[in-house]
C-alpha cells in the first residue's frame, strides 16, 4: 500500500493567507493518519517566469513561499507521527554545513521524521540573488550531500572538496536515534542523475506522473540500484497526483484512485495530493483527510 503525503503549496489560501491556519491543518492530517507533509521552496523569485521548464508557471510572482525549514520545525512542535518533508528543497542556496545542521536539528526535533527533498531549483536569478554561482551546481550539490552525510554521523570530521573544506570539525546534534536521514531527489533522470540518486539518495521526485514514464525510470534507478549493491526495493518514489475537474470546476478527488494502481505498477511509493486544489475551505479539511485515505485503501 502507498503513502499518502499532502503538499502545503497554497494551503494558507484557505486560512486569509495565515499560515498558522496552516500548522493546524497539518496538525489535523497527523492526528488523522496523513502520511507525509511536504511543502516547496523558493528563496527569492525573479520576474522571468517565463523561463520554467515544466509549462506556465503555476504561482504569481507575490506568492508567499514559506521558509521550509522553519516551516517544518514548527509543525514537528504540534505533531507525533506525521513525515516531514520537502518538494524541493533548492539545496545549493545553503551552505553544506548550515543544511546538515538544519535538517539534523530538525530530525533531532522531531524524533526521527525527517525526508529531506532536495533539488537544484530552475531560476539562475535566484542564485545570482543569493550569491550562489549557478556554475557548478551539480558539484555544489553532490558535496553537500557527502558533508550531509558525514557530520549526521561523525565528530570530529574532516573534508575537502572543490567547493567545502574543513578539518576536524564538529556538527552536533546528529539525526535522531543514530539514524541517516533520507534523501529524495527531486532531479531530471539524466543518465548522470539517475547514477547520483543510486549513488547518494534514497528515492526520486518526479515531475512526470505519466506511469509509462515513471516506470522506465523507476527501471532504470533500480538497476542502478542493483548495480552499487543497494537493495531496489528500497528505493522511495513520491508522485504528485493532479485531478481532472469536474463541470462545475471542482476538483474530483475520487477520480485520482483510478489514477492510483498503474502509478503503483510503475513504483510510486507514496503520492502526494494538494489540499488546495480539493478543498473550498478550512471546514473541507476533515472530510478531505478521510476521503485521501480512503482512496488510499
Amino acid at each position: 500500500m502507498a503513502k499518502m503525503a499532502i503538499g502545503l503549496y497554497g494551503l494558507q489560501g484557505l486560512f486569509g493567507g495565515s499560515f498558522a491556519g496552516v500548522i493546524e491543518a497539518v496538525r489535523l492530517a497527523d492526528a488523522k493518519g496523513i502520511d507525509q507533509v511536504s511543502i516547496t521552496d523558493h528563496v527569492i523569485m525573479g520576474e522571468n517566469l517565463h523561463k520554467y521548464p515544466y509549462g506556465p508557471f503555476p504561482a504569481p510572482l507575490d506568492f508567499p513561499w514559506f521558509e521550509p525549514m522553519i516551516a517544518l520545525s514548527t509543525i514537528a512542535s504540534v505533531t507525533s507521527r506525521i513525515n516531514l518533508s520537502t518538494s524541493v528543497l533548492i539545496a545549493p542556496l545553503r551552505p553544506a554545513v548550515l543544511l546538515a545542521k538544519q535538517l539534523a536539528t530538525l530530525d533531532a526535533i522531531s524524533n526521527g521524521r525527517v525526508t529531506i527533498g532536495l533539488g537544484l531549483g530552475w531560476q539562475k536569478e535566484e542564485y545570482d540573488a543569493s550569491g550562489i554561482p549557478w556554475e557548478g551546481r551539480y558539484t555544489r550539490l553532490d558535496e553537500q550531500v557527502k558533508v550531509c552525510k558525514q557530520l549526521w554521523r561523525e565528530a570530529p570530521a574532516t573534508f575537502h572538496g572543490e567547493m567545502v573544506n574543513y578539518d576536524r570539525m564538529y556538527s552536533l546534534p546528529f539525526p535522531a536515534n543514530g539514524r541517516e536521514i533520507p534523501i529524495w531527489f527531486g532531479l531530471a533522470p539524466t543518465d548522470k542523475n539517475i547514477a547520483r540518486i543510486a549513488e547518494f539518495g534514497d528515492g526520486w521526485v518526479p515531475m512526470d506522473s505519466d506511469p509509462a514514464r515513471v516506470k522506465s525510470v523507476v527501471q532504470r534507478l533500480r538497476a542502478a540500484f542493483e548495480a552499487r549493491g543497494r537493495d531496489p526495493a528500497e528505493l522511495d518514489v513520491r508522485v504528485l497526483l493532479l485531478p481532472t475537474f469536474n463541470a462545475d470546476g471542482s476538483a474530483d478527488l475520487d477520480g485520482l484512485s483510478e489514477k492510483m494502481p498503474p502509478l503503483l505498477d510503475a513504483g510510486a511509493t507514496y503520492f502526494e495530493i494538494l489540499p488546495s486544489m480539493f478543498c473550498r475551505g478550512a471546514d473541507d479539511l476533515d472530510g478531505f483527510y478521510d476521503r485521501v485515505l480512503a482512496i488510499r485503501a
